[in-house]
């Protein structure tokens, strides 16, 4: 199990996020008003500022928009990763999510722009939260 770190509570706005994905849920929001959506949580739209903000499920596909492989990390919860990715994805659903990808043999040659990933929830040894990370498909 990873050590990677929890959010810390209160986190303005939040919460519905870290809850659904303690149900293996990726959750994002969309705005009633202007039916723009909006990621990451927010209490009002960045779009339209209205406050009508509703909470919805992605399918937790998207595509690779690009991504860093981190080589060296003295950061707790990282230095026993290796190198590992930090990637920005878009959902299909129409929002840009950061965060890394797993299941690769090699960060470095195994991962690409443009390629298609799945959202899994990765357990955590200390804490309550899954954190949502993306595999290849395929």
């Amino acid at each position: 199990m990873a050590k990677r770190p929890q959010p810390r509570f209160p986190e303005p706005h939040t919460e519905p996020f870290w809850e659904g994905a303690k149900q293996g849920e990726l959750r994002y929001q969309r705005c009633a008003a202007c039916e723009g959506v909006v990621f990451y949580p927010r209490q009002h739209c960045p779009a339209c500022g209205a406050d009508e903000l509703e909470w919805l499920v992605s399918k937790g596909e998207g595509t690779v928009y690009t991504f860093s492989v981190v080589r060296q990390n003295r950061m707790p919860g990282f230095i026993d990763l290796g190198a590992y990715s930090v990637a920005y994805v878009d959902l299909d659903e129409g929002f840009r999510m950061m965060s890394g990808v797993i299941g690769v043999e090699n960060p470095t040659t195994d991962i690409a722009i443009g390629q298609r990933v799945r959202v899994e929830f990765e357990e955590q040894e200390e804490g309550e939260y899954p954190i949502p990370l993306f595999r290849p498909i395929g």
